[in-house]
């Protein structure tokens, strides 16, 4: 078999899996109601999120996933806030949304993920309270190889517990 076509029927596969854990709900019969997705009464199973992604899965999947030990700091149904494990400042926190649905950076933002982006910042806020940064602190959300981003996976960075200088890079 060639390695597209066996690409290909991953692909499928994976797909006919993940949409077995689903049911989709007709909107009402108004055009702006949104399309509704809950999980299938018939399976047992929780689908795993960062998967659902046609992108291949990266470090934080892993951690999202719980394969790989972090030490989490906030997490809701959208987010996950864990500390750097190379910290830049005395606390330093990364800020990753739990599905990616396209989004690997910034540049890749289209409008559909105005929600997420704005709730990354907020959730930022709330981790900068929680640690007792009232004094200030620095977001920072690389993208692209020229913007050093090191994980294909949006994700921002909450530095502070110190004096940030300026200019940063």
């Amino acid at each position: 078999m060639s390695a597209r076509r066996e690409g290909i029927n991953k692909t499928s596969t994976r797909v006919a899996v993940l949409s077995s854990h689903f049911q989709f709900h007709k909107p009402s019969s108004s055009p702006s109601s949104p399309l509704r997705l809950s999980m299938a009464a018939s399976s047992d199973k929780e689908p795993d999120l960062a998967a659902v992604s046609s992108d291949p899965p990266t470090i934080f999947d892993k951690i999202i996933n719980k394969e790989i030990p972090s030490k989490v700091v906030y997490e809701d149904e959208k987010v996950l806030a864990f500390r750097d494990i190379s910290p830049e400042a005395p606390i330093h926190t990364v800020i990753i949304p739990k599905v990616r649905d396209g989004l690997t950076g910034l540049s890749k933002a289209e409008e559909r993920h105005v929600e997420i982006l704005g709730h990354l910042l907020y959730v930022a806020k709330l981790v900068a309270k929680q640690d007792g940064l009232e004094d200030g602190f620095r977001i920072v959300l690389n993208d692209g190889i020229n913007g050093n981003q090191s994980v294909n996976h949006i994700h921002l960075h909450v530095l502070g517990g110190r004096k940030m200088d300026w200019p940063p890079g």
